[in-house]
């Protein structure tokens, strides 16, 4: 059985940093991919990032590229989300999830797995 486990969350300043973690468990994840998703209060959830847990590539949305930043070791089987500069409109709960297929994907309806959330709070 899989599971995702996110930790990490909290309320932090803005221009502040918080690193997100997501504990994989169940079955190996090579040549797969792992996404971070986050849903603010009223709206729906959108993508963040993503890696492919097979040689780290790593995708991005464009409102944080420059300032977050995905990673993964393998050695822990978990995931994780740095996240930098932080403003108030990061302001979400944020989700791991993984995607048991080869081709990225961008769509929360296309990823199989996913963690209970934690909440990001970024005050001005």
């Amino acid at each position: 059985q899989v599971q995702l486990v996110e930790s990490g969350g909290g309320l932090v300043q803005a221009g502040g940093s918080l690193r997100l973690s997501c504990a994989a468990s169940g079955r190996t994840f090579s040549g797969y991919f792992m996404g971070w998703f986050r849903q603010a209060p009223g709206k729906e959830r959108e993508f963040v990032a993503a890696i492919r847990w097979s040689g780290g590539t790593t995708y991005y949305a464009d409102s944080v590229k420059g300032r977050f930043t995905i990673s993964r070791d393998n050695t822990k089987n978990t995931v994780y989300l740095q996240m930098n500069s932080l403003k108030p409109e990061d302001t979400a709960v944020y989700y791991c999830a993984a995607r048991i297929r080869h081709a990225l994907a961008m769509s929360p309806r296309e990823y199989e797995y996913w963690g209970q959330g934690t909440q990001v709070t970024v005050s001005s």
